[in-house]
């Protein structure tokens, strides 16, 4: 495998910086069969050079910064740790390396980097915020309000600072102080979503409802699609009394996110608390929505980083909120959640994994380690967790649904049937379901039931476009209806013109019908739209094949070979080529 002009340009640095080359002994002088006495340095620099230790931690800091851009966490770890051995003053180094071992959850060994940093650096605002934020996670709340402190006495206007010290001084219950310091972080910083965001949060908590107010309109002005700042409003909303309007945003939210079972479960709790006279009780359950102090505060930044795609930022603040609450589930969720946004599965699974079956988050859990497992091909155990989550929610559609599909994929059709004929049974009037059971009863070569679930499918919904195709294609695979499968697949392309299997689907019927000049047109139209699907090259083949382009045939026949999966197809195609080969030997 080729490496990387980087990667190469790299190497060659490194090994610049190290020496190569110059650390295997004394060379012998040209035209001599003898080593040079003792002491002497022949070509003055043939003798050893000592690699000086800077020289060696920027090599593995240069490592380390590839490594992190390549998506090697780990490996980048290891050279910010030999880095720092190499140069263990150098307080840029043991930051990066603290930010790191956050991201890896050892918070402790986090706070012993940045608090060196800080003492090598007194005035590094980098190494004090680190130091605060760490402080604050392992609950040594004295000593991050100093160091928050010491931030703000070097730069007044640091908003990070200030954020971190206003939630510690929330979280000691001095909402007071809290309220004066993040207000003024608000008024300094108009357009900061955070600071106006949590300033919101704390005038909750002090129950001051109409600065409550500001902050979160503000916020919304600054980012109106947060549903992080919508779910606290509509919270707000309903501690004013104003019920109707929360309930307005939650199913503005649900709009945008339907699979929500928590705004779902709020907007039923807005429902009916609004038909309740024990207003004082559910007043209570909300303010208990609005926790302040740095852990709330790790996660509010932490949504609002996943909320912009900044996952390696939200890693961060997640592992943060979590060391003063490994048993925040809901956290770890999140946390689960961006390592799998990273590519970084292991670390994700290991978050989901550890969610308990009394947590609300487990049935979500279940459902992103199997979709993780699924992706590495390890369907026994996607469908361990998916059993799991069955039993604590036995007429689930959506479980079952994904489990149906692991099982497809490991060519189980019993079990994968007898799911989809269970999510029939409880919602007989969802085509989707119909069309998913017929698709399956094909598989199993059950085509009369399969036939029957299609046009079940299209009785309950005439544009449900992939059963018009798949009963269409269904028919021209038989060879017989093509009028009516023609007519069908002219519906199916008529909602979707551009799908590449419907155009192949309606070339197929031509094919069937021997009107093979308008299949050659359709299918290369096919093969333009899907790319290198090996049924559809297949098909364009055998219509060359019909109205004489040999060669193209045998070029579509190969192209196919080459992307087939299926050892039954590889067969056929290799068997037509041959009889192409003999046809042209023969001169047709």
């Amino acid at each position: 495998m080729r490496q990387s002009a980087k990667a190469v340009l790299l190497g060659a640095l490194v090994c610049a910086l190290a020496g190569c080359g110059l650390l295997s002994g004394p060379r012998r002088p040209a035209g001599t069969g003898k080593a040079p006495a003792s002491g002497a340095r022949p070509f003055g620099g043939a003798a050893p050079i000592a690699v000086p230790e800077r020289a060696k931690a920027m090599g593995a800091f240069l490592m380390a910064e590839y490594a992190g851009e390549e998506g090697s966490r780990r490996q980048a770890l290891n050279y910010f740790e030999e880095a720092v051995r190499h140069d263990p003053n150098n307080a840029t180094l043991r930051i990066n390396l603290a930010t790191l071992y956050v991201r890896f959850g050892r918070l402790k060994e986090a706070l012993q980097q940045a608090s060196r940093a800080a003492a090598l650096k007194p005035r590094s605002r980098r190494a004090l915020l680190l130091s605060g934020a760490l402080e604050a996670a392992l609950g040594r709340n004295p000593q991050a309000q100093k160091t928050c402190r010491r931030l703000l006495a070097l730069q007044p206007g640091n908003a990070q600072g200030g954020l971190l010290l206003g939630a510690l001084l929330a979280g000691a219950g001095q909402l007071g102080p809290a309220q004066t310091l993040l207000a003024r972080l608000a008024k300094e910083h108009p357009n900061s979503f955070v600071a106006n965001y949590y300033a919101g949060r704390v005038a909750v908590a002090a129950r001051d409802y109409a600065a409550a107010d500001h902050y979160y309109e503000r916020a919304m002005t600054l980012d109106p699609r947060s549903a992080l700042a919508m779910l606290d409003l509509a919270a707000l909303r309903q501690l004013e009394g104003r019920t109707q309007d929360a309930i307005d945003i939650y199913r503005k939210i649900l709009r945008v996110n339907p699979g929500s079972d928590d705004i779902r479960r709020r907007l039923l709790q807005a429902e009916v608390g609004a038909q309740t006279a024990n207003r004082a009780a559910s007043n209570k359950r909300l303010i208990e929505n609005f926790a302040v102090g740095p852990a709330d505060l790790h996660v509010s930044q932490g949504l609002v980083d996943f909320e912009h795609d900044e996952f390696e930022e939200a890693a961060t603040q997640f592992n943060l909120a979590l060391g003063s609450d490994p048993q925040n589930w809901r956290v770890r969720y999140y946390l689960g959640t961006v390592y799998a946004q990273l590519d970084d599965s292991s670390r994700a699974i290991e978050q989901f994994d550890a969610i308990p079956d009394s947590d609300r988050h487990f049935i979500d859990s279940r459902l992103q380690l199997a979709y993780l497992y699924d992706k590495q091909h390890d369907t026994q155990r996607a469908v361990e967790v998916l059993r799991q989550a069955l039993a604590k929610r036995s007429n689930d559609t959506q479980i079952m649904g994904f489990l149906a599909g692991v099982y497809q994929e490991m060519k189980d059709y019993r079990q994968a049937v007898a799911l989809a004929q269970q999510m029939v049974n409880l919602d007989s009037r969802n085509d989707k379901f119909h069309f998913n059971l017929g698709a399956l009863d094909d598989e199993m070569g059950d085509k009369a039931a399969a036939e029957h679930e299609m046009e079940r499918a299209i009785e309950l919904n005439p544009s449900n476009a992939a059963a018009l195709n798949y009963l269409g294609y269904t028919y021209a695979e038989r060879g017989e209806k093509l009028d009516q499968a023609e007519r069908l697949i002219k519906r199916a392309l008529d909602i979707d013109p551009e799908d590449g299997f419907f155009v192949d689907s309606l070339g197929w019927v031509y094919y069937k019908q021997g009107r093979y000049p308008k299949a050659v047109e359709e299918l290369e139209r096919a093969v333009h739209l899907t790319g290198t699907d090996p049924t559809i090259t297949e098909h364009l083949g055998d219509a060359y094949d019909k109205v004489g382009k040999l060669a193209d045939a045998a070029r579509e026949y190969r192209d196919a070979i080459k992307e087939t999966k299926e050892k039954e197809q590889a067969a056929r195609l290799q068997h037509k080529l041959e009889t192409l080969r003999n046809v042209r030997r023969a001169g047709r």
